[in-house]
């Protein structure tokens, strides 16, 4: 009996190693074969067995798997394919296209939900939401942007908007321009690429949140006009200097964030953040998918550990009740309040709610209510395909915070590491810009961007009225384009003399030195009541050799932007003269970060002839 017993152990263990001594490390790239492109988000399984994995930005992915096993490879709108795994160790796809139209059915992370004329294959739709997969499509939305036109000052003297701090666009669109395709015009936010980028500026010494400077040039894309820089740089604190901090990490766990480039990322990016905490700081975990839960209690900043593993164990799967999400992470916030501290949301999601509160009004009007309470919103937004960026950055400019997109690892990096204090750490809140042009020395002007952070000229003396917040060192950059008086430009568009009332003529002004004169306020954290600061702009236009690195660079990525948005107002914008530029300010880059915009721009470049040859 014992020696049968015996027999069969030894019989079992030989089939355990007959299992394992085929097990391979499996390699490919999965592209369409209509297009010949790489397909990123591909679902990979071994047949019989849990193991699966998504393909990457490139089309690429590696799973493991032994010699006659079948390999499945599904995405929407693509037939499934099966592969059996024979001796080769590298297995390349390429997906045959099917387009069928399906009445009544979508996936939606582990379930369905109503949608009609959907083009899919309804096998593969069942085949996915039975691993609970909602694959990548074309679902991204952005809030529409008109642009910024030219004004004239003797009819729109002031020009009033909110500081924007956030810097997801550029992110966002070297996104796409990595995956070698052009952004979508309303992606692209020129201040949010400007304001990207790192400017050398002295902080304020005298006690001040925030220091104003300006420089004025001419414009690079209209040798005609001018550009005038405005530059807000917030003071510096060391870290060990900063205020307590009571954070709340906000987690999208829906089966929208299932995929590599999603909630690993926000995993390895907030464990990133939980490295840069202090004994003095706590942290507590929400987590929502169909519903909203407590992950970890308020948890202190020294134990890194207990914080990590319960971000470690977070999986993804359900529907998004976001609303949900954020009333539970908001009444955590207010149980653990730090008095005097830095209390704060941080929200890693995709923005893709679809549970209970999730339209754009709805969580405006729930941020509107919380804002007040004293806690801020940081947004990070993630994933690809179903990125509802309007949403994210509606959540962050009325929750008292900013709004950044997290593409890859050196982003987490910029965001967590480099950026801790601007990133989490508010010095000055409700700021606003407004500018008073000289009709005598300015025949029209322009705001460059922040076309969704402008302001009513009356609403910058009104405290109950929202400007942007700044972080510690945070540098906030604005630019005009500005048509001096006497220039005759085609960009300024004319208009006939009025019949019915006096057709007023500006007369020369006294003023005949000065451009402008800006003024911002602001209001330290805990105050109410904000300060005014003011400055006057000389009528003295340095050459462009003159002018800061960083202002020739920023006009270079505004250039870039306007390309990108094919703008009304590019006039004489192209790639060459804005690379070299930018080649030419790139200066000490330590981060390489003025590198890669060289790189993307001449990329976008690239790009962009391609499509107009196509299109020919």
């Amino acid at each position: 009996m014992y020696d049968m017993k015996i027999f069969s152990l030894i019989i079992l263990l030989f089939s355990i190693v007959g299992n394992t001594q085929g097990q391979n490390l499996i390699t490919g790239v999965v592209t369409a074969k209509d297009s010949n492109q790489p397909i990123s988000g591909v679902l990979v399984k071994v047949g019989g067995k849990s193991h699966q994995v998504l393909t990457d930005s490139v089309g690429g992915y590696s799973i493991e798997a032994i010699s006659g096993d079948k390999l499945s490879f599904i995405f929407l709108g693509y037939e499934i394919k099966e592969v059996k795994v024979g001796k080769m160790n590298k297995i390349d796809v390429q997906l045959n296209p099917e387009v069928r139209h399906i009445e009544e059915v979508s996936v939606v992370a582990y379930g369905t939900a109503a949608k009609r004329n959907i083009t899919g294959s309804a096998v593969q739709i069942r085949g996915m939401a039975s691993v609970g997969y909602a694959p990548p499509g074309n679902s991204e939305s952005y809030a529409s942007v008109k642009e910024n036109k030219f004004l004239s000052p003797s009819k729109d003297p002031l020009s009033t908007f909110a500081a924007d701090v956030d810097a997801a666009s550029y992110s966002n669109i070297r996104r796409m321009l990595n995956a070698g395709r052009l952004p979508e015009k309303d992606a692209v936010r020129v201040e949010e690429m400007i304001n990207y980028f790192h400017y050398a500026l002295d902080a304020p010494t005298n006690g001040d949140p925030v220091r104003i400077y300006s420089e004025l040039t001419s414009s690079p894309w209209n040798k005609d006009h001018q550009l005038l820089r405005i530059a807000l740089k917030a003071k510096d604190i060391p870290k060990e200097n900063l205020a307590s901090s009571n954070l709340v990490f906000l987690i999208d766990v829906s089966g929208s964030m299932f995929g590599e480039n999603r909630l690993p990322l926000v995993k390895s990016s907030l464990k990133m953040l939980v490295d840069q905490l202090r004994p003095t700081d706590k942290v507590s975990i929400v987590t929502y998918a169909g519903s909203a839960g407590i992950k970890l209690e308020s948890t202190s900043g020294d134990q890194k550990m207990k914080i990590k593993l319960a971000i470690d164990e977070l999986e993804a799967g359900g529907s998004t009740a976001g609303g949900a999400g954020l009333k539970m992470a908001y009444a955590l916030a207010r149980q653990n309040f730090i008095q005097s501290g830095n209390n704060r949301i941080i929200m890693a999601s995709d923005g893709d709610f679809n549970v209970g509160v999730s339209s754009d009004k709805e969580m405006e009007s729930l941020i509107g209510t919380e804002s007040k309470s004293g806690i801020s919103l940081t947004v990070l937004g993630f994933g690809m395909g179903n990125l509802k960026d309007s949403k994210m950055e509606i959540l962050a400019n009325k929750g008292h915070g900013n709004y950044a997109y997290i593409d890859n690892i050196s982003e987490a990096r910029k965001a967590m590491v480099t950026e801790f204090g601007a990133t989490l750490f508010t010095v000055a809140k409700d700021v606003k810009i407004q500018v008073e042009f000289n009709p005598g020395t300015v025949q029209a002007y322009r705001l460059v961007g922040y076309e969704n952070r402008l302001l009513d000229a009356e609403d910058f003396n009104n405290d109950a009225k929202m400007g942007g917040d700044m972080g510690v060192g945070h540098v906030v950059t604005a630019l005009y384009e500005i048509v001096p008086v006497g220039v005759k430009s085609s960009a300024v568009g004319l208009v006939d003399d009025l019949k019915y009332q006096e057709n007023k003529k500006v007369k020369p002004s006294d003023n005949a030195t000065e451009i402008a004169t800006i003024k911002f306020r602001y209001k330290n954290p805990e105050d109410d009541k904000s300060q005014l600061q003011s400055l006057v702009v000389e009528n003295k236009v340095k050459s462009f050799d003159q002018i800061s690195q960083d202002f020739q660079f920023a006009t270079a990525v505004a250039e870039l932007g306007m390309l990108l948005r094919d703008s009304d107002f590019k006039q004489n914008s192209n790639y060459d003269s804005l690379i070299k530029r930018a080649k030419e300010a790139k200066g000490k880059d330590e981060e390489g970060y003025r590198a890669e915009f060289i790189r993307l721009a001449e990329n976008a470049k690239s790009i962009t002839q391609s499509e107009q040859l196509t299109l020919k």
